[in-house]
């Protein structure tokens, strides 16, 4: 009876374990640092499932039924966090700095042990993560996963197209080759250019050293996004708590695969574009057939008022044109004839403000009997002298 119970046991212990967790992924999620680091944890002996001591990587558990502990303390699965701060220069993001200098984490008041996703070195600024979430973490450092981090860079001088274009093919380094995901030029100053950089990996000052490289010195460095984080109006110094549908679409883009699919956002913004565009064309016919509706007379075009028969472009040709033989009347007036015209006086149809009558011109020989007069529409002649 007492082997039949122990075999029970340790098959309904196996069962369990089965459908739990990996251990390190637990640790992590309960703050003790990244997956790797957890590992560690495990492989030197400090931790325990159910008082027993665990040196196994992969071991699974149930966190709900079974108790950890590390270096004897028991494991406390607390609420995780998640912030979003930006990161004044001066601060470091390490947590540990036997410097005694001022940490990123000693910007947030928690009591929970809180950790930065990923580094920014003391010199430069901008967005930065925070949490106790160190699977997460861990995902959206990892190079794998290629998580988009946003630049605007600083430099000394005007970088040339043959600058960019190196950075772009990649530059080696001491760890290897490195190249960055995109590069434009965003402003011109007048000693100095701003560049908004991508990277999908980021090593340790990975951009003042591909900047240096190619012979232009970072003056500012400042992160404004981090995947789909952006930094925004968020002051320096300040910190703020993510929203689930950022917290979403975070854990989203630190998925394997994530980044070969279209984002949700820019699917969205094309679908909008096409109905948009179907929309406008839609209106620009029924405009056009109300246009030539009422150009017709109510009839569709191509057709007669009379009966629905269709002319073509010659017929309105010729039914414009005159007949043979005899001369188009012109609409201008003819310039032949004199037009006796009394204005008004003032006051008189125009108002008080009317022009007054002008007399008439006299001719340059000064007798009004050599005045031509009009007959007709032929040519002016002029009276004989007596």
């Amino acid at each position: 009876m007492p082997s039949r119970s122990r075999k029970s046991s340790t098959a309904a212990t196996s069962a369990r374990a089965e459908a739990g967790e990996r251990l390190q992924k637990v640790l992590a999620s309960a703050g003790l640092g990244s997956r790797r680091q957890c590992e560690e944890l495990i492989t030197d002996g400090r931790v325990e499932i159910d008082r027993r001591l665990v040196t196994e990587l992969g071991t699974r558990v149930d966190p709900a039924r079974q108790e950890i502990r590390v270096d004897g303390e028991p494991l406390k699965r607390s609420k995780p966090l998640y912030f979003a701060l930006n990161k004044p220069p001066g601060v470091v993001s390490t947590n540990r700095d036997p410097s005694g200098r001022p940490r990123v984490v000693d910007l947030i008041a928690s009591k929970e042990r809180l950790f930065t996703v990923g580094r920014l070195d003391m010199s430069s600024e901008g967005l930065i993560l925070v949490t106790n979430d160190g699977a997460l973490a861990n995902n959206l450092a990892h190079p794998r996963y290629g998580v988009d981090k946003i630049y605007h860079v600083q430099v000394a001088g005007m970088p040339l197209g043959e600058d960019l274009d190196a950075l772009r093919k990649g530059i080696h380094l001491a760890e290897g080759f490195v190249r960055v995901k995109e590069v434009r030029i965003k402003h011109k100053l007048k000693q100095s250019t701003v560049l908004e950089i991508v990277l999908a990996e980021g090593k340790n000052r990975e951009i003042r050293r591909v900047m240096a490289r190619v012979g232009h010195k970072v003056l500012r460095l400042k992160r404004i996004a981090i995947g789909p984080i952006r930094l925004g109006e968020l002051p320096l110094g300040a910190h703020r708590p993510l929203t689930s549908q950022e917290l979403r679409r975070l854990k989203t883009a630190a998925e394997p695969g994530a980044e070969d699919r279209p984002s949700r956002s820019g699917m969205k913004r094309r679908a909008k574009k096409r109905a948009g565009t179907s929309e406008t064309k839609q209106r620009g016919e029924t405009k056009q057939r109300g246009e030539t509706k009422q150009r017709s007379g109510g009839k569709p075009s191509g057709t007669k008022a009379g009966g629905g028969k269709k002319f073509s472009a010659k017929d309105k040709a010729a039914k414009q044109r005159p007949p043979r033989g005899k001369p188009a009347k012109s609409k201008a007036p003819s310039t032949g004839l004199v037009i006796d015209y009394d204005p008004p006086t003032a006051g008189e149809g125009r108002g008080e403000g009317a022009a007054k009558k002008r007399p008439a011109k006299k001719s340059r020989g000064g007798n009004s009997k050599n005045k031509p007069v009009a007959r007709g529409r032929g040519k002016v002649k002029r009276k004989p002298r007596r």
